[in-house]
């Protein structure tokens, strides 16, 4: 069964095609500093290597990552003949990589092809999907960590060149911000923090990712903090435990990591471990992602509808359509089967069962057999006779 992400994944395929990639796609943007952790954020996030490493600026193109849960026994493993992990790249249709040091080799070739070997950056994306059965459904975006300067053998513009790709991608009200922010820097100074105030004064769709937050200086910890007294966001604030450099060079894996991050929030931050680590970040970025897309379903299916419409005038203005392009435009199809995973989900028949929580239809039936959350709703909190008085004067049907 194709999950929401890639169906997502499908629509920016054909969004390129016909769009020219101009609709705006739900997904979750990842902004920080070139310092910050993200790209151990992100490999965290995933579960083993597959980026780039080095001095400098890594990261000199945005990475569109999807992550797409398959199950042993999905059909997408038979039709493609393989097991276990692997990952495809959009500038390589029909290859899949099996080896993630291949992927990571891929990922600096090709950046090395469009943005050249003299430290430049490139907003042209590069798209990598990762299927596996360890993976949990996500779009993210990965971007150029943000620089205060340039260095003698970088571009004059880079620092600008890097806001302007930033500012692209997390202006739109599409897009979720995950700020990587360093516990042990001063938050006012945070330049992912920065960047999401500029589009998200009031931290409406920003996420906080707290990294090194086991480097902080002796004696102080980061409660406040993680605690959202410090940092204004609406979607959380979660602090992880990244590989130091050592664990890198020494080629520990990431699941060993895991379980070092799991004993360092119980042993220091005990009444919120299990807010907290990359396994909770995973599950709360999930659930994030698809209540946005469900919430901007109906404005991008009418957009898309739109655009598809407009593309059927320009063909049949210009008669029959090359088959490269009819092959590829299937957008309705798409369409009705990103509709019919919310249906199933909201009705029950979806065939992946989720036996941890209740989900969909059935949360939605116990809320309204459940009362007692709504008897504890207060709808006049807030307002005073003179509010309500007011309103109704102002309302076009006076009843006062």
């Amino acid at each position: 069964m194709e999950s929401l992400i890639s169906v997502i994944s499908e629509l920016r395929k054909i969004n390129n095609i016909i769009g020219g990639g101009k609709v705006e796609l739900p997904q979750i943007v990842t902004v920080g500093s070139q310092s910050s952790g993200k790209s151990s954020v992100l490999e965290g996030i995933v579960g083993w290597d597959f980026l780039p490493r080095g001095t400098g600026i890594v990261t000199r193109r945005p990475l569109v990552l999807n992550l797409v849960n398959v199950p042993e026994d999905d059909p997408r493993r038979k039709q493609t003949g393989l097991t276990g992990n692997w990952a495809t790249f959009d500038h390589i249709p029909g290859e899949n990589f099996t080896d993630f040091e291949k992927v990571k080799k891929e990922i600096e070739k090709d950046t090395l092809k469009v943005a050249g070997d003299n430290k430049n950056i490139s907003n042209n994306p590069i798209h990598l999907t990762i299927f596996s059965d360890k993976v949990i459904d996500l779009s993210l975006v990965d971007l150029p960590g943000a620089i205060r300067f340039s260095l003698p053998n970088q571009s004059d513009t880079i620092k600008d060149d890097i806001e302007k790709i930033i500012d692209e991608y997390i202006k739109s009200p599409k897009s979720l911000i995950l700020a990587v922010t360093p516990a042990n820097q001063d938050a006012a100074v945070s330049d992912a923090l920065f960047y999401a105030k500029k589009y998200d004064p009031e931290g409406k769709r920003t996420l906080c990712v707290l990294t090194k937050i086991d480097i902080m200086d002796r004696g102080t910890n980061a409660y406040d903090m993680l605690s959202g007294k410090t940092i204004p966001v609406k979607l959380g604030i979660i602090g992880v435990r990244n590989r130091s450099q050592e664990e890198i060079v020494n080629n520990q894996t990431i699941e060993a990591c895991l379980a070092k991050e799991e004993i360092f929030f119980t042993n220091n931050y005990p009444s919120i471990s299990a807010r907290n680590g990359m396994p909770y970040l995973r599950i709360q970025l999930n659930k994030l992602l698809i209540n946005h897309i469900a919430e901007h379903l109906p404005g991008l299916r009418d957009t898309i509808d739109n655009m598809t419409i407009q593309q059927k005038e320009i063909m049949t203005s210009i008669g029959d359509a090359p088959e490269e392009v009819t092959s590829k435009v299937t957008t309705n199809k798409v369409i009705r089967n990103f509709v019919e995973l919310f249906k199933n989900l909201l009705n029950g028949t979806q065939e992946d069962i989720e036996v941890t929580r209740m989900v969909g239809g059935a949360s939605i039936n116990n809320a309204f057999r459940n009362f007692s959350s709504f008897k504890a709703i207060k709808p006049e909190d807030g307002l005073t006779d003179e509010v309500v008085i007011n309103a109704l004067r102002n309302s076009h049907v006076s009843l006062i």
